[in-house]
C-alpha cells in the first residue's frame, strides 16, 4: 500500500530537490509493509486455540440476539427501515426453510396422474397422490452417507467431571497457590514434545499416562493390530480435552494404518484412519479402539 507523507525540508534527505527554507515542505512516497501469508491460520495450526475459545464463542453467539434486539429498538430513520428490511428477508427465508422441512412427507393431490376417461367404482374415491419432497434425493443420500460416515460404535458416553479429570497441584513456598492441574487420564502429546517452563505450565501430563500406540480392532477383518497414534481428533467431553490430547472412553483418535496395506479406490495407500476408544485407558493401562471403516 502506497501513501504520502509530508515532511519538512530539514528532515528530507534529498537536499537538491528541497528548498533551503525549513517552512516549505516536500512530498515523499513511502510503503506500508503488510503480511502476505495466512499467518493467523498457521499460528492456529501450530499452537491451537485458547483454552476458553469455544466457551467465549458460544457466549458471544448467545449475546448476539440481545445485541441485535437492543440495536433494533434504538435505531430510527432510514437506518431503521434498512434494518427492518434485512430482518424481514431473513424471517421470510427462515419460514421457507421450516416449511420445506415440514412438507417433506406430506401427500398432495397430483392432477397429472389422474387418467382420462371413466374410472371403475372402486377407484372413484381415490386421487392421484404424490409426496411433496422438498429436498432432492441426491441431498438426502448425501446426508445419509455423511451420517453413516460418522456413525461410531459408542454413540453415547458418560460425562466426566472436572474434579475427576484434573488433580489440583499446590505450588509456592507455602503451597498456597493452586492454579496448576495434573491430568489424571491417558494422554497423547506427539513426537518431539517439549514441556513448557515450570512457571508457565498449567496442565501437567504425567509421563506414565502418555501413550503412543493403541490396540485397534478392524471390524471387518475381526483382527486386532497395535498401531501408532497420530493424534486426537475429538474428545466428546470437551474441546479443551481434545486440545490437551486427553483420551477417554469414546474419544476419536487417528492411527497409522499404512502397515495394514489399505488402499483407496484410486490405488493410493491410506496413511491414517480414525478409530474410537472403547475402554478406560487409565484403568486398563492400554488403549483399545475400534477402527471406523
Amino acid at each position: 500500500m502506497v501513501g504520502e507523507h509530508e515532511i519538512s525540508s530539514t528532515e528530507c534527505r534529498r537536499g537538491r530537490d528541497c528548498d533551503t527554507n525549513p517552512v516549505t515542505t516536500c512530498r515523499r512516497l513511502f510503503f506500508y509493509t503488510m503480511c502476505q501469508n495466512e499467518y493467523i491460520e498457521e499460528h492456529i495450526k501450530r499452537h491451537g486455540r485458547r483454552l476458553d475459545f469455544y466457551e467465549r464463542k458460544r457466549k458471544r453467539l448467545a449475546r448476539e440476539s440481545h445485541r441485535a434486539s437492543a440495536v433494533s429498538q434504538k435505531v430510527f430513520g432510514i437506518k431503521a427501515k434498512l434494518l427492518h428490511k434485512k430482518r424481514h428477508a431473513e424471517k421470510v427465508q427462515l419460514r421457507k426453510t421450516l416449511k420445506a422441512h415440514d412438507e417433506r412427507n406430506v401427500k398432495q393431490s397430483d392432477a397429472q396422474s389422474t387418467p382420462d376417461g371413466a374410472l371403475p367404482t372402486y377407484l372413484l374415491d381415490r386421487e392421484g397422490q404424490k409426496d411433496a419432497k422438498a429436498l432432492s434425493s441426491a441431498l438426502k443420500q448425501k446426508r445419509k452417507d455423511k451420517a453413516a460416515k460418522y456413525s461410531v460404535p459408542l454413540p453415547k458416553v458418560r460425562g466426566i467431571a472436572e474434579e475427576e479429570m484434573f488433580k489440583v497441584m499446590r505450588t509456592g513456598k507455602n503451597k498456597s497457590k493452586a492454579w496448576k492441574r495434573m491430568v489424571t487420564k491417558a494422554t497423547f502429546v506427539g513426537e518431539g514434545f517439549t514441556r513448557k517452563p515450570v512457571k508457565m505450565e498449567r496442565f501437567v501430563r504425567p509421563m506414565a499416562l502418555r501413550f503412543k500406540r493403541a490396540n485397534v480392532t478392524h471390524p471387518d477383518l475381526k483382527a486386532t493390530f497395535q498401531l501408532s497414534i497420530i493424534g486426537v481428533k475429538k474428545n466428546p467431553q470437551s474441546p479443551m480435552y481434545t486440545q490437551l490430547g486427553v483420551m477417554t472412553k469414546g474419544t476419536i483418535i487417528e492411527v497409522n494404518v499404512s502397515e495394514l496395506g489399505m488402499v483407496t479406490t484410486g490405488g493410493k495407500v491410506v496413511f491414517g484412519k480414525y478409530a474410537q476408544v472403547t475402554n478406560n485407558p487409565e484403568n486398563d493401562g492400554c488403549i483399545n479402539a475400534v477402527l471406523l471403516v
